[in-house]
């Protein structure tokens, strides 16, 4: 049982206490640079390409995820920098490094993890693929039957897409499109010493690669298009090439408070990014001096946004030498399991709920069983009256558009949320809106001024002589594709004190509503910060009792200053804290006289690692009787002050037994995690000292894969190797 001198009750408890000063240790600040955290977070997935334990496709794989990554980052942070810097405006206090100083701090660490890069593609992966058959190859590489081929292919395929634009006083330089692949070409006319330049987009096909017929001989079509180049300019002399890459700013975000319709808002911004500033040149180190120039001046950039690189200037292409159908060079398939409760295609799902909280762990289970069945069910059922659902992000073929318009064609109230500033998924989001509009569904678009990203769902259900509703709450998106790549968590429910939350969250989400007390939820802006800090410094009081407080949370990311100064202050009070931190954390571990006993860890694998669990031991010596949240918000300043995120407590013992196992996998993994040390950097564990089939040298995901094989009671065993 919980004390009850330290049990605080519902969110409604007093207000945060005001954050106290922490001294920096030394000459170290106290919070540590997110942009630099990040990169560090990069480094790791690096890492698993790097890992020649894993199967080769896959380390292909991470290649590509890495190189992603690094484009969205450039697009969302460097690109805010530079804005920040054009505009004058400096660091926030937290802030040791000036806007400049960041952007040069981040300049170096790309640099080194692109050679790392580029290295361990030419040195590492690139020999092995050639070992089992798999040639990635350039044109000179080809046979000449190859380059025959691959030029009959071209030239019925590719060729008449190409348009040369040529730049001189009749022809403007033309628009470069962000992440667009392009060549640069000096020319002269033969008997002429003046050079022209011309530049060739590189066409976004289907396939970025050839593949040389009844063969695994790859060529980029780049190289195809550059050797073949006579045909675009026949009479002319090519004198250079450059291949060239151009990524623009993506942090084009307007204040939305005072927008008269989201919607052409939204709109206008995708336009704007466009033609947003170039923030990243990527070319090749032998690039040709005049044409780098020339760019420079028409882009518009310094020599500080050109990056040389000796590898490939898109590293994305890999995807397709990654998806090649070669089983024994990738992970073994794994088939998300259905929960036994509702293993039978008739099962009600409503009647498994009504027995008791579910919880779904996935990509284990199967998101497609639960998640989407809830809805199609539901939008199916006579018995039902209404659906709610807000939706973030979600597939381009997501099941939940089709049923939600069932469901309003049969006359049931359907409102769903549809968050248009979800990054890079705004023109996805404007589409689903209009379908769910065009079927009558009642389409809101958040709550002004703030992104919606929760992860809830609400079914309204008749049942007897009165009305019944049951809740989903999840940790991640409601989106069948990336369930199968995330882990995240869901709980369905129909415990009235939590549904009756959710009823009055969507009221806030979708109307007028300035609901700020909930009776179980942990609701963002109006809440949940505050009781968060709350149960933190309740650890505190446990310790000061006389009893060990313990706190342990697991997130995608922590940025919170209030909330890391809070987590600071229960450490130097002697508190024992676990951190499981897949992203970016700015929080110091192990600083003394700051943060002697708070540790942090990542688990970097095969799954993204993407649910949010918090537990509090409250003081009690079973720690199944502290108390337990999911939700879909990390301790980041954005999720717990600008968005509209809530977490749910987990109430049942086997539910909260499954999470404290999942914790304490993540804590003990000596085959994906990593430790943090005090200067932000992170020390890989090792399985050196663990016999062969120990558990803890398999990996979290490896042993979750097999537990779950196991609950179901699958005789077969997914070995260490494999992983």
């Amino acid at each position: 049982m919980k004390d009850p001198a330290t049990d605080l009750g519902s969110s409604r408890a007093s207000s945060v206490p005001s954050e106290s000063h922490v001294e920096p240790v030394g000459d170290l600040s106290r919070f540590l640079n997110r942009d630099l955290q990040w990169l560090e977070f990069n480094r790791r997935v690096l890492a698993q390409a790097q890992d020649s334990r894993l199967p080769l496709l896959e380390r292909v794989r991470f290649l590509a995820i890495f190189s992603s990554n690094l484009d969205e980052f450039f697009m969302k942070r460097v690109g805010g920098l530079r804005r920040q810097l054009d505009a004058g405006v400096g660091s926030p206090p937290w802030e040791p490094l000036t806007p400049l100083q960041q952007l040069h701090a981040i300049r170096a660490k790309v640099l080194d993890l692109a050679n790392l890069l580029a290295l361990s593609f030419r040195t590492d992966i690139q020999p092995q693929l050639r070992e089992v058959g798999i040639d990635f190859l350039s044109w000179e590489e080809l046979q000449p039957h190859e380059r025959s081929e691959a030029e009959g292919w071209y030239r019925r395929n590719v060729f008449p897409i190409l348009t040369p634009l040529a730049v001189d006083p009749g022809h403007r330089f033309p628009f470069i499109s962000n992440m667009s692949v392009s060549l640069g070409v000096m020319l002269r006319r033969p008997g002429e010493s003046e050079q022209l330049f011309a530049r060739v987009k590189v066409p976004e096909l289907g396939a970025r690669l050839y593949q040389i017929s009844g063969t695994r001989r790859f060529v980029p079509l780049m190289e195809i298009i550059e050797h073949n180049l006579d045909d675009l300019f026949p009479g002319m002399e090519i004198v250079k090439v450059l291949p060239f890459r151009v990524t623009r700013n993506a942090d084009v975000e307007r204040d939305n408070e005072d927008a008269e319709d989201l919607l052409e808002q939204i709109q206008q911004q995708l336009r704007e990014r466009r033609f947003a500033r170039v923030v990243r040149l990527e070319v090749s180190r032998d690039s040709n001096p005049r044409i780098l120039r020339f760019l420079e001046d028409e882009l518009d950039i310094t020599d500080e946004d050109i990056y040389e690189t000796e590898g490939l200037i898109d590293y994305g292409i890999l995807n397709e030498i990654a998806d090649l159908d070669v089983p024994e060079l990738r992970f073994p398939r794994w088939t998300p399991i259905v929960p036994p409760q509702i293993e039978s295609d008739e099962s009600d799902l409503f009647s498994v709920i009504r027995n008791g909280d579910l919880l779904v762990h996935h990509p284990y289970e199967s998101f497609d069983a639960t998640v989407c069945r809830f809805i199609e069910q539901a939008s199916m059922d006579p018995k039902v009256l209404a659906i709610k659902q807000a939706l973030y992000r979600t597939s381009g073929d997501s099941p939940f558009i089709p049923s939600l318009i069932r469901a309003a064609e049969a006359g049931k109230q359907v409102a769903v949320l549809v968050e248009l500033r979800a990054r890079f998924d705004e023109a996805r989001n404007i589409f689903w809106a209009r379908k769910l509009e065009d079927a009558g569904v009642h389409v809101a678009y958040g709550v002004v001024g703030l992104k919606t990203h929760s992860k809830v769902a609400l079914v309204v259900r008749q049942e007897g002589s009165g009305i019944r509703c049951y809740a989903h709450i999840g940790t991640g998106n409601y989106n069948p594709k990336t369930a199968r790549l995330y882990e995240d968590i869901g709980l369905f429910t129909c415990d009235a004190a939590i549904t009756e939350d959710v009823v009055n969250l969507f009221n806030y989400m979708t109307g007028r509503s300035r609901q700020k007390d909930y009776q179980r939820l942990l609701v963002a802006p109006v809440a949940m910060k505050r009781r968060f800090i709350e149960l933190i410094d309740r650890e505190v009081a446990v310790q000061r009792s006389g009893r060990q407080g313990r706190i342990i949370a697991k997130m995608n990311q922590l940025e919170d200053r209030s909330v890391t100064d809070a987590l600071y202050r229960a450490s130097q009070a002697g508190v024992q804290i676990d951190l499981i931190v897949r992203g970016f954390c700015c929080a110091r571990p192990g600083v003394p006289g700051l943060s002697e006993n708070l540790r942090v860890s990542s688990i970097v694998g095969r799954f993204l690692e993407h649910s949010r669990i918090f537990w509090f031991s409250a003081g009690v010596s079973d720690p199944l009787d502290g108390d337990f949240y999911i939700g879909s918000a990390d301790w980041m300043y954005r999720n717990l002050n600008v968005r509209v995120e809530a977490a749910a407590p987990i109430q049942g013992r086997r539910e909260r037994e499954r999470l404290w196992t999942i914790l304490q996998l993540c804590l003990g993994d000596r085959r994906q995690g990593w430790d943090m040390q005090p200067d932000g950097r992170y020390v890989p564990r090792s399985t050196a000292s663990l016999p062969f089939d120990h558990p803890d040298a398999q990996g979290t995901h490896a042993r979750l894969m097999n537990m779950t094989l196991e609950a179901r009671g699958a005789s077969e065993r997914l070995g260490q190797d494999e992983f």
